[in-house]
């Protein structure tokens, strides 16, 4: 009798444990192509009424170690976008601290990185950035924190569909969104769509939920390269 009940006690945990992730792996990759899931694009029509992929911008910062960092460094990487800043004190810490959350979610995976942008340059320097960065005990391997011109911090901030700007009202002296903008390995902006169908764009850097999306949306398009990979792999042999 106690051993049917540790077989049925073993059992219920193995389901606990790992029924979530079956479902998911079947969720992905399916049975056949067609039930493979793909997270859309976001896109924009241009001047010639032209539907384009929305791509990230160029663009060359210095990180928390005085290094400089531009497109190149994403190259073939799947990252997060975020702009913040250190003396935030509001949003900016649970950003943060879900960005810590996301990436220890993905640190088994090397092609996977963050960028975050200060909105207060004049005062985050690569130090004040590093000392954020430890204080917080960040791994910064694949997270680098970013200052530069103020100018080119709030322009690329638009092309990522956020904002950011001094506001002497706003608590700590600049208003900025708390978004997060997930990027593919082509620089593509992507994400999920909502109940309507419709493309949400950015996502909540302060809200559970979509940070929950958010893990499930960069497993989604982790998994579309993997799989390419696969099928590339197997059509040379």
């Amino acid at each position: 009798m106690s051993d049917n009940k540790g077989s049925k006690k073993y059992l219920l945990l193995f389901a606990l444990l790992f029924l979530p992730t079956i479902l998911y792996l079947f969720y992905v990759y399916g049975k056949g192509e067609q039930n493979f899931a793909h997270l859309p694009f976001i896109t924009y029509t241009d001047v010639d009424g032209v539907v384009q992929n929305r791509k990230a911008p160029q663009f060359s910062f210095t990180n928390q170690d005085g290094n400089t960092i531009t497109n190149e460094d994403v190259k073939d990487k799947i990252y997060l976008v975020d702009f913040f800043f250190t003396s935030c004190p509001s949003i900016c810490p649970i950003m943060t601290a879900n960005l810590m959350k996301i990436q220890d979610r993905f640190a088994h995976y090397d092609n996977f990185m963050i960028l975050s942008h200060t909105v207060d340059p004049t005062r985050d320097t690569p130090e004040k950035l590093k000392e954020y960065a430890d204080n917080r005990k960040i791994d910064s391997k694949n997270w680098h924190f970013l200052t530069g011109e103020k100018d080119s911090l709030y322009s690329v901030a638009f092309d990522y569909l956020s904002s950011a700007m001094e506001d002497s009202l706003a608590e700590g002296g600049f208003l900025h969104t708390e978004y997060f903008v997930l990027v593919d390995k082509e620089g593509i902006l992507r994400s999920r769509e909502d109940d309507n169908g419709n493309i949400i764009g950015v996502y909540d850097g302060t809200d559970g939920h979509q940070i929950r999306d958010l893990i499930d949306d960069i497993k989604v398009v982790i998994a579309e390269y993997e799989l390419a990979l696969k099928k590339n792999n197997k059509a040379e042999k």
